[in-house]
Parts: C-alpha cells; structure tokens; sequence
C-alpha cells in the first residue's frame, strides 16, 4: 500500500493547530515538515508525426529496406564454428540438406512454435544440416498495402529465434543458403551432435 502525499492545504492546517500547543517533552527533531510540496516533472512532449500522403511509402518501410542486407551480412561475418571444410562445400550448395521445413506464408506466432519443434526433432534424430525457408519477404508497398507493414518478418525474426533458448543448444551456425536451395529466402543451419 502506497503512501498518499499531504495535501497544502493540510499541511497548513497542521501548522495552524501546532503552533497554538505547548510541547510536553523537548523535540528529538523536527516533524512538521514546512518545505513547499515538490511539482511533478512536467510530461515530455509527443514527436509530432510527419505528413503523410495516401499512396506514398513510409518512412519506416524505406528504413526497412537496410535491415535486412544488414542481416545478411551480419550472417556471413559470423565466426565459423563448424568445420572449415565443411563449411565451405555447405556455403558452396554442395552439402545436401537433410530435413526442411518451410515457413513461408506462416504467420510469426505459427512459424515460431513449428520451427522449434523441427530443429528439436531434427537434432534428436541425428540430422546435422537442415533448410529453413522464410522467403525473402515480400514488398508491401507493391501489394498496394495502405499502413505500413514490416517486410520480411520472417527472415529477420528466424536467426534470432535459433540464437535463443530451448534451440541455441542445438544450433552450431546460421546462414544464408545456396541459391540451389533458396539464395536469400531460407536458411542452412548446421546442428550439434546429439549427445
């Protein structure tokens, strides 16, 4: 339970009945408080919004743009931590992957759950590389999409997913496939050992 503050007005009360009593012992220290009540902050001011015409592209969606080479690169500058050899002839298109799953068309709360249960089941089964399919995500601007939509959900959201917990443990390296098994729109993930 939260303390109310006292009001002035009560606070003058007090002063008011307090100086009109005689103490019965000295003071140990002061209780009546005569400091003016602290103001609160004042709230800060919203971002005025930015004129929008119907028909034109977002500003958000043209920021989006950028994300996802960044992502791409992000990927290809990640240490390797499998096999040197290996993950050349994988970044070469020449491993054959041996499980997929595709996760395009799903929505995030759909794809999320399914990929956990695949890269889980394909990790206990002894499979070592497995293809993810996001797609590259389409362009919402072309669809004729009046609000702003996030592009790509799916291809950012897929290498966060199996950097986090229960299928990090599972996961050895994330990247983009070969263009034999989707270029930009899926994804090679090479697992661990089951142990």
């Amino acid at each position: 339970m939260s303390r109310r503050r006292v009001k002035q007005d009560e606070l003058d009360l007090w002063n008011q009945v307090a100086r009109t009593t005689e103490r019965l012992t000295p003071p140990k220290r002061s209780i009546i408080v005569d400091a003016p009540l602290q103001e609160k902050p004042p709230k800060p001011q919203a971002k005025a919004i930015a004129p929008f015409t119907l028909g034109a592209l977002p500003t958000a969606t043209r920021e989006m743009r950028d994300v996802l080479p960044a992502l791409s690169e992000r990927l290809r500058s990640a240490p390797v931590q499998m096999d040197a050899k290996s993950y050349k002839t994988m970044q070469r298109g020449k491993l054959k992957p041996e499980g997929r799953i595709d996760l395009h068309g799903m929505t995030v709360a759909q794809a999320h759950p399914a990929l956990i249960s695949f890269i889980m089941s394909a990790q206990s089964s002894g499979k070592r590389l497995v293809l993810v399919i996001t797609g590259k995500g389409g362009k919402r601007e072309e669809l004729g999409a009046i609000a702003p939509q996030r592009m790509g959900a799916l291809k950012r959201q897929v290498p966060i997913w199996l950097a986090m917990a229960p299928v990090s443990t599972a996961v050895l390296q994330v990247t983009e496939s070969h263009i034999r098994h989707g270029g930009a729109g899926a994804y090679y993930v090479y697992l661990r050992r089951a142990r």
